[in-house]
């Protein structure tokens, strides 16, 4: 057993330590492994009832809970922020300030219809993301997760940071005033053979996109002795925007309650084409009572229709399993390119979407 973190408070302060994140060190050791599970125990100070403090005076939850769904996503090495940019000089021409802006230099591509369009984007390296999630409405969450490939190409020493999007209510009246979670996790690791060779392992896209404008482009090399390949995308959408008129593939609010359609390639070949949907947020909604009231076990503290609504790819108190892509150019060594759409994206919504590329040999 190797831990993660024990009971670590995430807080959804600013001044406080653990602010929306924790960090560990965590060594995996040297391989090769017959198998790696990660063990994530979720625990909220609203729920128990029973249990959880009572309410300052004047407000409605106990200070320490946040009753809300929020994102929960965990990732292995993620990198230093880049330092900021410098300013642009204030006496330099407008083209020059342009000219800055693209990413190689260059003005912004002329459209065929006379106006422009974004260059493409070249993501920068990122971590790898190897949970995402959302947490229940004040309830716990419980996960297991392989993490066999990942440790096999990717044996040794690592950061493991773990990412609650956790805020407070100062009057505590939808949610506590200093709310936050506690996590706890460790990694159980069984040496041996692998079951699978495994010849690398790349992150290829971690991003929040808020448009449809600007297709990320990744390169990446399938190393010499590829005979498979597995892409692992994980995305969902979020947000509390107003959808566009006529937007019927909206239910509610953008993007959350949004059906997107989205495209990844290599090498210019669709692997996937699809519109990703979550249809089934109410298995998570057993009903249970606290004296005259409904609520979910698994959400105790959501409103019941909110927590069974279909969403853009998630449900409160469960983990979006990644949609997997085998076969074509994942399992041909050399160079390729990645890339990755949404066919739209409302005003006031996002789209959390990551990708990891896996290379197998015999």
């Amino acid at each position: 057993i190797v831990t993660v973190h024990d009971d670590v408070r995430i807080q959804s302060k600013s001044d406080k330590p653990n602010f929306h994140r924790a960090v560990s060190a965590v060594d995996f050791g040297a391989g090769p492994f017959a198998s790696v599970k990660l063990v994530v125990d979720l625990t909220s100070k609203c729920f128990p009832f029973e249990k959880a403090s009572k309410p300052p005076t004047g407000q409605s939850w106990p200070a320490d809970c946040d009753a809300f769904d929020r994102n929960f996503d965990i990732h292995l090495d993620v990198p230093p922020p880049p330092p900021p940019a410098p300013p642009v000089d204030a006496g330099a021409p407008a083209d020059a300030a342009v000219a800055d802006a693209s990413p190689d230099g260059a003005a912004p591509d002329a459209s065929a219809d006379g106006g422009t369009r974004p260059p493409p984007v070249t993501a920068a390296p990122v971590g790898f993301e190897i949970m995402h999630a959302i947490t229940p409405f004040g309830g716990p969450l419980h996960r297991e997760i392989d993490l066999t490939d990942l440790a096999n190409g990717l044996p040794g020493k690592h950061t493991f940071t773990t990412h609650i999007e956790t805020w407070s209510d100062g009057a505590g009246k939808v949610s506590g005033s200093d709310g936050g979670w506690n996590v706890s996790a460790h990694l159980e690791v069984t040496p041996g053979p692998a079951p699978r060779k495994v010849l690398s392992v790349v992150s290829l896209l971690d991003t929040r996109t808020s448009t449809a404008d600007g297709i990320p482009q990744v390169g990446f090399v399938a190393p010499a002795g590829t005979t498979s390949g597995r892409l692992e995308v994980r995305t969902s959408g979020h947000g509390g925007g107003a959808p566009d008129p006529g937007d019927s593939s909206c239910i509610g609010p953008a993007d959350e309650f949004c059906r997107r359609s989205h495209t990844w390639a290599v090498d210019g070949v669709a692997l996937a084409a699809k519109s990703v949907w979550r249809r089934d947020c109410a298995t998570l909604c057993t009903i249970a009572k606290r004296g005259s009231r409904d609520y979910c076990a698994e959400n105790p503290c959501g409103a019941i229709e909110s927590v069974k609504a279909p969403r853009a790819n998630w449900c409160p108190g469960s983990e979006t399993p990644p949609v997997h892509s085998k076969g074509g150019a994942l399992a041909t060594p050399g160079a390729h390119e990645f890339t990755w759409s949404i066919n739209r994206v409302a005003e006031g919504g996002s789209w959390t979407t990551s990708a990891t590329y896996y290379a197998f040999g015999d």
